[in-house]
This record gives C-alpha cells, sequence and structure tokens, in this order.
C-alpha cells in the first residue's frame, strides 16, 4: 500500500487539473473548450455565417460562453434536443477603468470591483494573476494570462488583536485592494498585460476585459489524492465533466435520432442576464437556428422544443464536516458518494417529477452513483441556469452537480469520483437514456 498522499491521478483527473489552469476566466475556457471540440472533428460555426446542420459536431463561441450541436445521422419527425447547461465563470475580481492607483505611502494597487459572491477572506495572502481578453486597436481579440502579480495582504494580527476572537470583517472597497508595486510611480500594468500578448505597449489596447484571479495552480491531495484543490471548480466541474462526455460520444460515433448540445454559458454567478448568459437568446437562437436549418417550420419546431430535455449540471454542497448543523437533518450528500440531484420546493432549482425519472434513467443506464441535495429549510437557497432555462425555453429540465466544500472559495474542493460518475452520467443521458 502506498503511504498517504503518494497515489498517482487517474488519466481523468489529471485531464481535469490541466483544465482547470488551462481556464483562468470564461474566455479561456471557451476558446479551449471550442479547441477540444475542433480537435474532436466539430467544425467551427460562425453566427454571421449560415447556419450548418451537416450530421457531426459543431460548436459555437460568443464571448465567454460556448455551445456545441450535433446533428445524428439521420433526423426524424420525433427528434429531439438533448442538452447539458453548465456556466464558465466563477467569482472573481474585475479590473475597473481606472486600473491601477498609488497611495500616499506609495503602495502601487490594482483597482478591482467585486465579480459574484465570493468568500472575501479566502482571497487573502493569495498571489493573483490577470487574465481575460483584450481588443486591440485593430479589432483583434487576445486572450490574456500573466503570472502571478498582485496580493491582497491581510493585517498582521498584532495590530487587530480582536480577529480570532470576534471574526474578520471586510470591507470591500477598502480591503480588497490588490498591491502590486511600491515606489514606482512610473510602473503601468495595462503596459505588462500589453507586453504579454506581444504589443508594445497599453496605447494599442483598445478595451479590455480583465479579472484578477488566484496564480496557485489546481493539486490532489487525500489519503489516496481523492481530493481536487483548485478555484473555479464551481462550475468548470460541470463543465469539463460534460466536455469529457461528449468527447467520448464523438470519439465513439453518434447513434439515435436526437440534436445533442453542449451550452456553456457566462456570468451566472451575477444573475446570466446578458448576450451570453443563460437569461439571454444565445441557446434559443442555436436552437431555433439549428431547427429551422433541419426543416422545421414553426410547428415543427415548438413540437421539437415540447421534446426537449436539459440536465442543468452546477456544482452544489457536500455535507460540511465542521459544519454538520447547516445541512439538512435527513438528507446527508457527501462527496465521493456521487454527484447531487438538486431540489428545492421554491423552485430555486428546477428538478420536478420528469427531470428526476430523467435523471435516475441516465445515472441507471451508466451504472453510476449519485445523491439527492435538498437545503436547510433555515439555510436560504442559490440557484442556477436550470430554473432561467425552463422558463426562457419551456423544456423539462433537471438541476444536478457534483457537491463542494468551501464553494465560491479561490480554493475550493471536490472528490475525483463525483467528476467521473458526473461526466459517466451526463454520456449515458446524451446517448439516449
Amino acid at each position: 500500500m502506498k503511504p498517504a498522499g503518494t497515489a498517482t491521478a487517474s488519466a481523468f483527473t489529471c485531464d481535469y487539473l490541466s483544465f482547470l489552469s488551462d481556464s483562468p476566466s470564461s474566455y479561456h475556457a471557451a476558446n479551449l473548450i471550442a479547441q477540444r471540440l475542433e480537435d474532436a472533428g466539430c467544425v467551427r460555426q460562425r453566427e454571421t455565417d449560415a447556419w450548418d446542420t451537416a450530421p457531426g459536431g459543431h460548436v459555437v463561441v460568443r464571448d465567454g460562453a460556448v455551445i456545441a450541436y450535433v446533428i445524428p445521422e439521420s433526423v426524424t419527425d420525433s427528434s429531439a434536443f438533448r442538452i447539458v447547461g453548465a456556466h464558465t465563470d466563477s467569482p472573481a475580481l474585475v479590473l475597473k477603468p481606472s486600473v491601477q492607483a498609488t497611495t500616499a505611502d506609495g503602495w502601487g494597487q490594482l483597482c478591482a470591483e467585486i465579480y459574484g459572491g465570493m468568500l472575501l477572506n479566502s482571497w487573502l495572502d493569495r498571489e493573483l494573476k490577470i487574465a481575460g481578453r483584450i481588443l486591440t486597436q485593430g479589432g483583434e481579440q487576445r486572450l490574456v494570462a500573466t503570472g502571478p502579480l498582485a496580493r491582497i495582504p491581510q493585517l498582521a494580527i498584532h495590530l487587530d488583536r480582536t480577529v480570532s476572537d470576534k471574526g474578520l470583517v471586510l470591507d470591500k472597497q477598502q480591503h480588497m485592494k490588490p498591491v502590486w508595486t511600491v515606489d514606482e510611480d512610473d510602473a503601468s500594468v495595462l503596459d505588462l498585460v500589453a507586453h504579454t500578448v506581444d504589443l508594445d505597449d497599453a496605447d494599442q489596447i483598445a478595451s479590455f476585459d480583465l479579472i484578477l484571479t488566484p496564480s496557485q495552480g489546481p493539486a490532489v491531495f487525500g489519503s489516496h489524492g481523492q481530493f481536487v484543490a483548485a478555484g473555479r471548480q464551481d462550475n468548470l466541474s460541470s463543465v469539463h465533466s460534460g466536455l469529457t462526455a461528449i468527447e467520448r460520444l464523438l470519439a465513439d460515433g453518434i447513434s439515435g435520432n436526437d440534436v445533442l448540445i453542449f451550452a456553456c454559458f457566462d456570468h451566472e454567478e451575477v444573475g446570466s442576464s446578458t448576450s451570453s448568459g443563460a437569461a439571454g437568446p444565445f441557446l434559443e437562437d442555436i436552437l431555433r437556428r439549428t431547427a429551422a436549418s433541419l426543416g422545421r417550420d414553426f410547428d415543427g419546431t415548438a413540437r421539437m422544443m415540447a421534446a426537449s430535455s436539459c440536465i442543468s449540471a452546477d456544482a452544489g454542497h457536500s455535507v460540511h464536516p465542521n459544519y454538520a448543523d447547516r445541512h439538512d437533518p435527513d438528507n446527508r450528500p457527501v462527496m465521493g458518494r456521487g454527484p447531487l440531484l438538486k431540489l428545492n420546493a421554491n423552485r430555486r432549482y428546477s428538478s420536478d417529477a420528469p427531470g428526476i425519472a430523467l435523471w435516475k434513467r441516465a445515472a441507471q443506464a451508466a451504472d453510476a452513483p449519485w445523491q439527492s441535495f435538498v437545503s436547510n429549510n433555515s439555510m436560504p437557497c442559490g440557484t442556477t441556469i436550470g430554473p432561467i432555462t425552463a422558463t426562457r425555453l419551456g423544456i423539462c429540465t433537471v438541476d444536478v452537480g457534483i457537491g463542494l466544500l468551501s464553494m465560491h472559495s479561490a480554493r475550493e474542493m471536490s472528490h475525483v469520483a463525483d467528476l467521473e460518475s458526473l461526466s459517466a452520467i451526463l454520456e449515458a443521458y446524451w446517448r439516449g437514456a
């Protein structure tokens, strides 16, 4: 038996770690998903081009979102859409237009706005990098990822003697400004960003969407290397599970008559109400253009949509060993025992009887374990893209995801067995379960 902590990670886990490392922003994630799907045989579809529904895979990128659609060899009157939805964004610090400032004492700081509901304290004392996209003066988009560049230092306990007893209180404006220089009045962070993408200086940058995100790479740990520690697992865990499932399908050859859809949206953490978010028109545009290209008229498209279904895959909560009372006393999902079926009586999750039956069929076909998640009545419940998709499209939708600890921390925790099980269940759903 190997000593604790020396287990060799599986090929699936290694691929997951690489995927996390290569996806520091939603734009990187969307680009990487599209590249991998093209490597698997998909054809890039531009929204400004005539719509292609030749048999096989097609992939569309819109900003930080990406949707793949796979057309079977035979499309019949009974064909429907089988959709898996996820999201590419996570809580982060977004660079403001002012970008940088200098204190009276000479500290150079970066000016950032809080994106999403992050656990603020987890972002302290971590080296941060800049990632995202810039547009050049010539209109070209380039992806950016620097090395470790900034840090938000916590106040020493000697200067806050009550912090251990009374807790840490952080002001989002005052206490969350990262440090990146001292006594360097001529330092320009945008010049540095420009240099990373082979531009001369910041004058060649027309505009940008840039975030600060932890630079520390993902790692496995635990008695047998069964846990993954990394940022952005909410919700790249679901994205990677769906991506690997559809890659296996493309490699094996598609059977059945349904059109397979893999939709990875941006901006879920801030409500999804953008052109690349789940509340926007992106998915509906893809579905309607695909149906029309396949020869469906208005009624035929409506019939196709009515027969369709969606698995909304977004990370959930494992029972926390140190805060077990925060969870429902009768539903105790623990990471490593299978992905979660997420339910909420107030429809913060979209799961209902037809969707639950769909999920059970897929899990049984995959021979994979799963668990139910229900919130403690005294705890508020978050939501996902599931209710948005169900409301916008009117199709059967079920909410699922793997259980995490430390959700919305700069470094979340997952279990590799749950990742593999979710991928297997999504594959079984797409295969017709």
